[in-house]
């Protein structure tokens, strides 16, 4: 057979990690690399954190799996914990970040069919945005290159720029159900949103009776600098999905919501083998015990300005390369003048640094929030070494 036994969906590379101390990823063949990648802004609590390894380890020899048919004191304990912490009246949990969004799109469209509004259906959602890889979610998304091979999409999706208010506006029809949007654009390259803008949806939400739902996967939990960023913008959303940090390496994902923008989701509307089993429940319980405190994330804001007033500094000295730093808390990122994917793998190739290329030429900078000076003082040796032996593409 040709086909290897991982079905080839990913161009992986030759660093093989088998092990994890702390902030470093060891690999089969001992490189010890400085992770500044997380697994995508996963690992929030780095590879070997006691508090998140215990309680998994417990629940494991307790119980890791029943269905959702019977009660589940664990997934109640750790919805009650997100309503307190968040906006949220009601949370449905899931295993990743594109189930969370699915459940997302569901609650929107439910909201205004519960009462008879089917015709109200359709989403506005904002260019280069990235919502998953089930054909709901890449459907959500306009980027053709998620698109190709998978037509045809599922309809009910606009796509406008994003921070684009009069863009958004001039797009609200009759069949206008809700806004889907990032306040920070990960995969299309560390991109917050305005408050004009985040505060003009919220308002066109309110004007039109229309929900809308903040996709939280990749900047939520800690990453920005406050547990959700939709507290940075003064906004109350409507529907939030969250993933990635909240399991702190276990896959674990939820949809929250307020009571109103639930009412359509009623018994038999939506469900999940093993979404909210108690072994992913002990991993979230874990990660809230660790982050869920304003020292923790006055904590991860200092650091990450710490890290980007270095960067700051940094790209001055390579201005053919670097054009600008942006992002928030520790969810950071490094635009080049010129596709990164050649960047990044020179850095993990030759100098045991993980980063990840995202759009608009920009290098992803997503280390766990539990970094220490000593780990920003590694990254920027690490990151000036590979800047100053790097030779652009001649495109560039």
């Amino acid at each position: 057979m040709s086909i290897t036994p991982l079905m080839p969906v990913y161009p992986r590379c030759g660093f093989r990690p088998v092990r994890g101390e702390h902030c470093h990823l060891i690999g089969e063949d001992g490189r010890r690399c400085l992770d500044f990648a997380s697994g995508i802004a996963v690992n929030l609590l780095g590879h070997s954190h006691e508090g998140l390894i215990g309680a998994i380890q417990r629940q494991a020899a307790t119980l890791m799996h029943v269905s959702n048919l019977y009660g589940s004191p664990q997934g109640e304990h750790l919805a009650q914990r997100l309503v307190d912490l968040t906006f949220a009246d009601t949370v449905f949990f899931t295993n990743s970040g594109a189930e969370a969004v699915e459940c997302a799109i569901k609650t929107i469209r439910a909201y205004h069919a519960h009462v008879g509004n089917d015709h109200k259906f359709e989403i506005i959602t904002f260019k280069n945005a990235f919502h998953g890889r089930t054909m709901a979610t890449i459907s959500a998304s306009n980027q053709d290159k998620m698109h190709k091979g998978f037509l045809p999409l599922l309809a009910g999706f606009k796509y406008v720029e994003f921070d684009d208010l009069e863009g958004a506006k001039a797009a609200i029809g009759p069949n206008t159900a809700g806004f889907l949007v990032e306040p920070i654009q990960g995969e299309g390259g560390i991109r917050p949103a305005s408050d004009e803008f985040m505060l003009g949806l919220r308002a066109l939400a309110d004007e039109h009776d229309l929900l809308l739902a903040l996709d939280e996967v990749q900047c939520g939990v800690g990453r920005a600098g406050t547990l959700y960023a939709y507290e940075q913008y003064g906004i109350t959303p409507d529907v939030v999905a969250t993933a990635k940090g909240i399991g702190g390496g276990f896959p674990l994902g939820a949809c929250l919501a307020t009571e109103k923008a639930a009412r359509g989701m009623v018994i038999g509307t939506h469900g999940s083998t093993y979404g909210g089993n108690p072994l992913a429940m002990a991993a979230g319980e874990a990660v809230l015990d660790a982050v869920a405190n304003e020292a923790f994330m006055a904590d991860v804001r200092a650091k990450g300005e710490r890290l980007r007033s270095r960067l700051e500094q940094f790209i001055g000295n390579y201005p053919d390369m670097f054009e600008l730093v942006r992002g928030r808390g520790l969810m950071i990122g490094l635009k080049m003048k010129f596709e990164t994917r050649s960047f990044v793998a020179h850095l993990r190739d030759n100098h045991d640094l993980l980063t990840v290329a995202a759009g608009d030429n920009t290098v992803r900078i997503i280390p766990p929030l539990v970094i220490d000076d000593s780990h920003i003082d590694e990254f920027m040796d690490k990151l000036s070494a590979g800047a100053a032996s790097f030779q652009p593409p001649e495109s560039a």
